[in-house]
């Protein structure tokens, strides 16, 4: 059986299991939010652990916090930041709005750490929480845990899919296909084309948060209860940006507008708008890859995508494209976890918003799943698939489109005759060009040259 301790705050006693190294007021939200059985990110609870490390630092600076207390909480918060003592933030996303549960968990986590090194009471609310409230502990907290993983993680995956996607263009430079408007034949591309098109997507989303970075790097901190600054030294939200710029290598400032900072999450909405964005180019590069490696026989086959798994578990031999699927679902996923956000940030009630334990979750999650899945779309997608040119040229030569490019010479209606006849009769395009115009059949060839034609102009 489970051994307890009794712990007290506030509100009066509380048992806590023996071997916790949290106290009361996170067994007090393990009884009351029994909700998902799913804690906040691990990487949003270092980053809390970041903030009482700074803050530690800066109020003994500033000769508000004894000197050795000071260094016991940095070396507590160092190991969490670690990744160390990770069962012992167990509080439910869905929790109380602004995310105290979350930060009196750290806090009582920290100060435990901390008494147990100096053989001395550390305590949560007086150290630990020193110059802080969880109000504005959580939005910097949001801020800075997406700084890092989006540094750290997704933008570093863009790039490694940018560049997947720049070689495999290369690579297919030489092959030229029917292009597709409405799903229906259209004018001819090289499949360099196609893929520098989703090159460019992925380039642009990744200037996109790199130029939202600036607005996540203003931070809420000093603001404590409502914004004004309660409780705190006038210069430690200074100081506290200039450390923790020093601590994450990362140039963080103190926000313009504290009471902007506490009271909505505008930027942590905003940079999700723009992982949605991501979310849909991703969805289209992968279920353009899907359409274009459907069949073998009965679809496009324009391409085999890498076989890393049997497709079925009745029907032999079938191969599915696994990794295109698995990235359309992470963009479903990241699009709902916009409209929670979305959601969330209007739940800014007069001095503070009210649902910062889900933005962060759910901010958190896009990023990782995105970063996931750029990684695997490149390693095991674009920089694995083989192009099937046996395909491409039976369905360009059969293609009537190309009869467009006679547009200029017999006029659009004339054009759009041969197209029908051709398609009518099953056959190739020139062919029927030859036997309704006066046009030399070696001319013909020139003007209807499929590699031609996906250059443009006249």
């Amino acid at each position: 059986m489970t051994e307890y301790r009794t712990e007290t705050d506030s509100m009066g006693e509380v048992k806590v299991p023996a071997a916790a190294r949290y106290g009361a007021q996170t067994q007090r939200a393990i009884n009351n939010f029994s909700i998902s059985g799913r804690g906040l990110p691990a990487s949003f609870i270092q980053a809390v652990a970041l903030i009482k490390k700074t803050a530690a630092q800066v109020n003994s600076q500033l000769g508000l916090l004894d000197n050795a207390i000071a260094h016991a909480i940095v070396q507590a918060s160092d190991s969490i930041i670690d990744g160390g003592h990770a069962d012992q933030f167990p509080v439910d996303i869905f929790q109380t709005g602004s995310g105290t549960s979350t930060n009196m968990n750290v806090n009582e986590v920290i100060a435990n750490l901390a008494s147990e090194q100096l053989q001395t009471l550390v305590s949560p609310n007086d150290h630990v929480n020193m110059s802080q409230s969880s109000n504005d502990v959580i939005p910097t907290a949001i801020h800075v845990s997406a700084v890092l993983q989006l540094e750290e993680k997704l933008l570093p995956a863009l790039e490694y899919l940018h560049t997947s996607l720049l070689g495999k263009s290369v690579q297919v430079a030489g092959y030229v296909k029917t292009g597709r408007t409405h799903l229906m034949d259209a004018m001819p591309v090289t499949l360099a084309q196609e893929l520098q098109a989703w090159t460019h997507q992925i380039e642009a989303n990744y200037v996109r948060l790199r130029t939202l970075m600036p607005q996540l790097l203003h931070l809420a901190q000093g603001g404590t209860a409502v914004g004004t600054g309660i409780n705190v030294h006038p210069s430690f939200p200074s100081k506290f940006a200039a450390q923790l710029a020093i601590n994450t290598e990362h140039p963080f400032v103190p926000g313009d507008n504290l009471f902007a900072l506490i009271s909505s999450q505008d930027t942590a909405v905003a940079l999700s708008g723009q992982l949605k964005t991501l979310a849909v180019s991703l969805m289209k590069i992968a279920n353009d890859l899907r359409w274009m490696n459907s069949g073998p026989l009965a679809g496009l086959g324009e391409i085999t995508l890498e076989a890393l798994q049997p497709g079925s578990s009745i029907m032999p031999g079938k191969v599915n494209p696994v990794i295109p699927e698995a990235v359309a679902m992470v963009a479903a996923q990241v699009m709902g976890n916009d409209t929670t956000i979305a959601i969330a940030g209007q739940s800014g009630n007069f001095q503070l918003n009210v649902m910062l334990p889900v933005i962060a979750h759910n901010l958190l999650e896009s990023i990782e799943l995105l970063a996931n899945a750029s990684q695997l779309l490149a390693e095991k997608a674009i920089a694995s698939f083989t192009v099937n040119e046996a395909n491409l040229t039976k369905a360009l030569a059969r293609n009537p489109i190309l009869v467009t490019a006679l547009n200029p010479i017999i006029g659009y209606n004339k054009a759009a005759a041969i197209a029908k006849k051709a398609y009518k009769e099953g056959r190739d395009i020139l062919e029927v060009a030859e036997e309704e115009t006066d046009i030399p059949r070696a001319e013909l060839v020139e003007l209807l040259n499929p590699e031609k034609l996906t250059r443009g102009g006249l």
